[in-house]
């Protein structure tokens, strides 16, 4: 499921999860869940949208009511040099979305 984020309701969309994914140095995408429904939120383009820090994200979502917030991060390193590729080293940590000013 795709959720562009210009549709998204902020003052009834509930987001019971949402998970940030952490990628490289300063890419963020994040991945809703509302309704039992998942999916990545999108940008008025059709594309992924990108953050580019978490603070980016808590500023785009701080209207919205977050039951749960966690970051995830995977890294491809190992693949990259060589190396097999191996089960998923992700771990979720959670994540706060109170603005810390």
């Amino acid at each position: 499921m795709k959720y562009p984020y210009h549709l998204l309701q902020k003052d009834s969309d509930v987001i019971s999860y949402l998970e940030v994914q952490s990628f490289e140095v300063n890419v963020y995408l994040v991945k809703i869940t509302i309704n039992n429904e998942s999916g990545f939120v999108y940008d008025k383009k059709d594309s992924i949208m990108r953050f580019h820090s978490s603070q980016h994200i808590r500023d785009m979502f701080t209207e919205f009511t977050v039951e749960k917030s966690v970051m995830v991060h995977d890294s491809p390193y190992d693949e990259m040099i060589g190396n097999p590729p191996k089960q998923s080293d992700a771990m979720a940590m959670p994540f706060s979305m109170e603005q810390p000013y």
